[in-house]
């Protein structure tokens, strides 16, 4: 398995990581809205980082 192959396969399990460890924020963002919506709005863009890294990570797959 060349490294391209391996890297591609890191990626894959990396992103999918990521979107399980995203919608737990999600969920908990939700939760604590109403007690602490300033702690909500901060998961909620952590959440949209989160994403921007693994539309990056997408694309470097896609390069391989």
């Amino acid at each position: 398995m060349s490294e391209a192959e391996k890297l591609k396969h890191l990626l894959e399990h990396w992103i999918e990581h990521s979107r399980e460890h995203t919608a737990k924020y999600v969920e908990w963002a939700e939760r604590i809205k109403g007690e602490n919506p300033e702690v909500s709005d901060m998961l909620m863009e952590a959440v949209r980082k989160f994403e921007e890294g693994e539309k990056l990570l997408e694309k470097a797959m896609e390069l391989l």
